[in-house]
């Protein structure tokens, strides 16, 4: 058992940044600060609540800073729930916006995966990389708690496989920034429990003091396998969903992110410890099915709506 698997279990809910970036129906500040409200009252650890992207491009986003000022000391990270408030930054602005409103946790990811690359930063992925790694640095010597992250990682539907070696040589260039989490991202839904497996191994094996988080899509089907392959191997920071919401607007049906519901589920009855309580949980899945008028693709808040007594 290596070093990692001695931490607990950390699950870090995006259906308010990820979750709502695809959706036409605009969700107005209380609206999100009442679904906040029930993720934290669930035992959400993190909630990343919005990215600082341009508002032309992605709406839903426009008023992440006074989000995060909304929710005042919570966004602290040292209130007594131990709650982490997180966004999403891509650029310098973003940066400049992310600072202002003092947020304390933030993730910045590059594509790995040219093709992507060049539709969601709008450069080639070599360029993209070297321009995230300086931008890394800039926020952690501004006092940024910062997650860093490789997207495409476990494959491009626009490009392909990826070569192991070429993920790896952006994973040395992101490490050496300092951080000490990266996220691997299945951006576009296509990898396997094999390959999870194969690509925590060797990174555990090369960056033995950064933590592995790993960002799934649902899109095959192969979500919460995938999860469990990355439990299995010694990760213990998964990005979840509540109700299986999200998608990238930049990758043609990517949407579904693992159901935060579901992966709670999951782990609870095998017996491992999530300190999320699953009907708190669903309440809250609950709450982003009533203003979006549609039920969502998890699995357990249907169940628990016909079997209340299966949790």
């Amino acid at each position: 058992m290596s070093d990692s698997d001695n931490y607990p279990l950390l699950f870090e809910d995006e259906s308010l940044r990820d979750g709502l970036q695809m959706e036409s129906r605009i969700f107005s500040l209380e609206e999100k600060i009442r679904c906040f409200n029930l993720l934290r009252q669930a035992g959400i650890k993190r909630i990343q609540v919005g990215s600082f992207v341009h508002p032309k491009i992605v709406p839903q986003m426009a008023d992440t800073g006074d989000f995060i000022k909304a929710v005042g000391k919570k966004a602290s990270g040292k209130q007594k729930d131990d709650l982490v408030v997180s966004g999403l930054i891509l650029n310098e602005k973003g940066l400049e916006r992310a600072l202002e409103c003092n947020v304390p946790h933030v993730s910045m990811s590059v594509s790995v995966s040219n093709a992507h690359s060049m539709k969601n930063a709008k450069m080639p992925a070599p360029e993209a990389l070297e321009s995230m790694t300086g931008l890394i640095r800039s926020a952690l010597s501004s006092g940024l708690d910062v997650r860093a992250g490789l997207q495409c990682t476990f494959g491009c539907v626009y490009q392909g496989s990826i070569p192991e070696s070429e993920i790896f040589s952006a994973l040395e260039k992101i490490a050496s920034t300092g951080v000490r989490e990266i996220n691997l991202a299945d951006s576009t839904g296509m990898a396997t429990p094999l390959a999870i497996r194969q690509v925590v191994h060797r990174f555990k094996k090369e960056f033995p003091h950064i933590r592995a988080s790993l960002h799934l899509h649902d899109t095959r089907g192969m979500g919460l396998l995938n999860l469990f392959a990355g439990y299995e191997a010694g990760v213990r920071i998964f990005d979840v969903c509540a109700g299986g919401l999200g998608g990238c607007p930049f990758i043609k049906g990517a949407a579904g992110n693992v159901a935060t519901e579901d992966a709670v589920n999951m782990f609870n009855s095998m017996g491992i410890h999530t300190g999320i309580d699953l009907e708190k949980l669903c309440k809250a899945v609950s709450e982003f099915e009533s203003i979006l008028g549609r039920s969502l693709p998890g699995r357990m808040n249907q169940v628990l709506k016909f079997n209340p007594d299966c949790t």
